[in-house]
């Protein structure tokens, strides 16, 4: 079983807040959420019935992510052409649940979402990836064992907690709330922006707590993060692409393929761009492929592996 990343500082990306997709027509197949109760996943009943499931596909899947700012959430990606794939949904949501709408469980059906697929770029299926703070975590393949499952959840909610997002989704009578008081206001008020779509607001937020305590790195990263939010908005992830295949030396069309491949998870794809762009360009161009480099390190986090090795690579393109 593939363990948890030990740090949050990974994949991001960012929308609108999520929503759950409309329910399903009568006699149609695997849906949205539903309201959910005694017959939800938990007594043996529709997975997609139990209250927390939502459905994500390629419209609402970055708004999803985004909530996980405030609430942490397990994307269990399957597909409806390998039928068997579905049972991953029938271990997760029941633990889900036990879980008190401590997590929310987002049901993606990769055969009827290409977006997703080309994003995630998943190695098999089912696979199952925790989604926090707008970051992609990925926890295990295939159908885990009830012990293994607990287990690695247990440990994503630790990580969670250590972040701050302390959110929780409606499951009878428990309200979705945000646990604030185990925040800072500031840091709540950031959040609150960011699932209003407010990033500006967000972003001033996250200033003001630093310039209060120019050490606090929670807030450090969460500028970071919301700054990546508001240059990468609206961005066609193909049309951005071309660009960049087209002139290996763009730095501005490299620039946004690398915020998008840190926002679809491909850490190490965003690093490499911009390490072979500063291997080709000079003077003002090379220094601002370097810089924006630099702050794609912050963003990810000075402790992340991946962020050691991609110094390394900046230091061998410079000399």
């Amino acid at each position: 079983m593939t363990e948890p990343h030990s740090s949050l500082r990974g994949a991001v990306d960012l929308g609108a807040l999520g929503q759950p997709a409309p329910a399903p027509a009568a006699g149609g197949g695997a849906g949205p959420t539903g309201a959910g109760g005694a017959g939800g996943a938990a007594a043996g009943g529709d997975p997609f019935a139990s209250p927390v499931v939502v459905v994500g596909d390629d419209a609402s899947f970055n708004q999803l992510v985004q909530r996980s700012v405030s609430v942490p959430a397990l994307a269990v990606l399957w597909s409806s052409q390998s039928p068997q794939s579905r049972a991953a949904l029938d271990v997760v949501v029941p633990a889900a649940e036990r879980l008190q709408g401590r997590v929310q469980v987002v049901s993606i059906d990769l055969a009827t979402n290409p977006g997703i697929l080309q994003a995630l770029r998943p190695p098999q299926m089912p696979i199952t990836i925790g989604l926090l703070q707008g970051q992609a975590i990925p926890l295990f393949p295939d159908v885990p064992s009830a012990e293994d499952l607990d287990r690695v959840l247990a440990e994503f909610l630790q990580l969670a907690v250590k972040q701050g997002v302390t959110g929780r989704v409606e499951v009878g009578d428990l309200v979705a709330e945000q646990v604030e008081e185990e925040l800072s206001p500031l840091h709540v008020e950031a959040y609150d922006a960011v699932e209003r779509g407010d990033l500006a607001a967000a972003a001033a937020a996250f200033e003001q707590a630093l310039t209060q305590n120019p050490s606090d790195e929670d807030a450090r990263l969460g500028l970071a993060q919301v700054s990546l939010m508001a240059r990468t908005q609206g961005v066609d992830l193909q049309q951005a692409r071309e660009a960049a295949a087209a002139d290996p030396t763009d730095v501005d069309a490299a620039i946004m393929v690398a915020d998008l491949d840190v926002l679809g998870g491909h850490v190490e794809d965003a690093f490499a761009r911009l390490v072979d762009v500063v291997r080709a360009t000079q003077e003002d161009e090379r220094a601002r492929a370097k810089a924006h480099l630099l702050d794609l390190f912050e963003v990810v986090g000075a402790q992340d592996e991946r962020v050691r090795r991609g110094r390394t690579a900046l230091m061998s393109a410079l000399f």
